[in-house]
């Protein structure tokens, strides 16, 4: 076959520092354009950026030529130097060291897409932590609960 063809859908989840509560309405709209064009300018296709004030969730198609790590490496490093500038209060404003990374099923697309429109709503019953446990065992992660989190 003389051309690469690569269809992977990716639910990138990833957290402030020690999970602060930090987006706020005041910024995660501009945030959610933020993030979603630093994925764009990568070809990395953002499909729906979603967040909860201490986490994001990224629904995007990972291109054929950037390597996952790379991506968030940019999407984190970028977007946490944009943030401090817009406004004092971000001032401290970092993201956590590591992140989760899941693969979708085409069919499955929409679900995700849903369930990251109403992230408010889902974490008025279940918290940040408990949220990426679920997806863990979802997926058959095997991890230490102590490193985990920062």
């Amino acid at each position: 076959m003389s051309q690469s063809l690569v269809q992977n859908y990716l639910h990138i989840i990833f957290s402030t520092k020690y999970r602060q509560p930090l987006i706020d309405e005041k910024i995660e709209n501009e945030l959610f354009s933020y993030l979603g064009g630093i994925c764009l300018n990568l070809k990395c296709q953002p499909l729906i950026v979603g967040a909860y004030l201490d986490h994001v969730h990224i629904l995007c198609m990972l291109s054929k030529k950037i390597a996952l790590m790379k991506l968030l490496e940019e999407v984190k490093s970028h977007s946490s130097k944009w943030i401090k500038k817009e406004d004092e209060s971000y001032k401290k404003f970092y993201w956590q060291d590591g992140y989760g990374a899941f693969s979708v099923n085409p069919t499955q697309v929409l679900i995700v897409k849903t369930y990251i429109e109403n992230q408010k709503p889902h974490h008025q019953k279940k918290n940040y932590q408990d949220e990426f446990r679920g997806f863990l065992k979802k997926y058959k992660v095997d991890y230490e609960e102590r490193y985990a989190w920062d």
